[in-house]
């Protein structure tokens, strides 16, 4: 009588790691084509929520990390700027304003023009058209000044709509408020930023402001 111990048989999980390691391969592949080109924007977005250059370089590390964790999660074909956006927006309201950070202007010299000169480009709810233009126009610092001026709630729609260019049910999902208020608060910041630019678009002589 035979009393060799069969040979186990071999478990299809063996080649889970495999399937796993390409999986990877191909998430990462994707995370670099479709998520790092976004970097800059984001950094503009957090640099306007920050209001200083060192908090929004760790807010937008801390929000690509989290992004990369959870990129599995992520749904090919759907909106990847505003998926991050949603990332950035969560990350600095749990990390950020919880933590009672007081916000610090960015100095004009370490700031990039392009980082808040693309303001409304892109939108497809974007600022009126004597706005864009003063918007174009004005030298970045004041446009700083003028955005700095606005609530924080102001100034987080303004960024959201004309900056990052997401309509009225991105920003209302992102913010957990009705689209209603969404727009209201908006045409409330729009207002105030018109006002914050009137003075110093008639000194460069943008008309049409007011």
């Amino acid at each position: 009588m035979d009393t060799t111990t069969p040979s186990p048989t071999p478990q299809a999980p063996e080649l889970a790691p495999a399937s796993s390691a390409l999986d990877g391969a191909e998430l990462e592949a994707r995370f670099m084509d479709e998520a790092m080109p976004l970097m800059n924007q984001l950094f503009g977005a957090a640099l306007g929520m920050t209001r200083n250059r060192a908090d929004a370089e760790d807010l937008v590390q801390e929000t690509y990390l989290k992004a990369y964790q959870k990129f599995h999660q992520y749904q090919p074909g759907t909106n990847i700027k505003a998926w991050l956006y949603r990332i950035l927006t969560n990350t600095y309201i749990t990390s950020y304003r919880k933590a009672q950070r007081s916000p610090k202007r960015a100095s004009s010299d370490t700031v990039e023009d392009w980082q808040l000169a693309d303001a409304a480009s892109h939108s497809e709810v974007g600022l009126k058209s004597a706005e864009v233009e003063a918007l174009e126009a004005l030298p970045s610092a004041q446009l700083r000044d003028a955005l700095d001026s606005l609530s924080e709630e102001h100034r987080m729609v303004v960024l959201m709509a004309d900056v990052e260019g997401m309509s009225y049910k991105e920003i209302a999902e992102e913010l957990g408020v009705p689209m209603g208020t969404v727009m209201s608060r908006l045409n409330r910041a729009r207002k105030n930023l018109r006002s914050a630019l009137a003075d110093v678009a008639a000194e460069y002589g943008i008309g049409g402001t007011k």
